[in-house]
């Protein structure tokens, strides 16, 4: 499946090619991005929603997880916006993990598309922002506002655990390992 953003391996070496603070740190959570999907790719709905013996954690889960993640932390909570579909109309009801639960009944075409559209809406998101220090307009869970910088840094942490559990997902599944 065809992915919006090229699948670049690691970001640009500031050695070999200056970057600024927005390239560097966007580039980064573009890369962890890409780690994830990577992980994902070419796998089964059976694959995705293969778990280890030791955990309930899917691959299918945390990229639905990373997706919901994407538009909450850009979309609602960094400029205010309302949640899109599928979050909008999620059985919250159901707890905090349904998109990680949920996602064995989703396709792995769905499931990428819907983590790639997220990943670009966030990434209009980001370039819109006039500077690293534009301030959040959304919910900010009480704590106050974030600026773009915290954001961008919070969402690499994000993934950056994430693909540790990925790597451990995949390489169960069919001994694949590496980014």
């Amino acid at each position: 499946m065809p992915s919006p953003v090229p699948r670049r391996p690691e970001p640009v070496d500031p050695v070999k090619a200056p970057t600024t603070e927005r390239q560097a740190l966007t580039e980064f959570l573009d890369f962890y991005r890409n780690v994830l999907a990577r992980k994902a790719e070419g796998l089964s709905a059976d694959d995705l929603a293969r778990t280890t013996a030791a955990s309930s954690l899917t691959l299918g889960g945390l990229i639905k997880h990373m997706a919901l993640v994407e538009d909450i932390w850009f979309g609602v909570r960094f400029m205010g916006y309302e949640p899109v579909e599928p979050w909008a109309s999620a059985p919250r009801d159901e707890g905090e993990d349904w998109a990680i639960t949920s996602a064995k009944h989703d396709s792995p075409e769905w499931l990428l598309t819907t983590f790639d559209d997220a990943c670009a809406r966030s990434r209009e998101v980001t370039d819109a922002a006039p500077t690293m220090d534009t301030m959040s307009q959304g919910d900010t869970l009480g704590r106050g506002p974030w600026n773009l910088r915290w954001v961008l840094v919070h969402m690499i942490e994000e993934y950056a655990r994430h693909a540790g559990h990925a790597d451990l997902l995949r390489e169960a599944i069919d001994g694949e390992t590496g980014d």
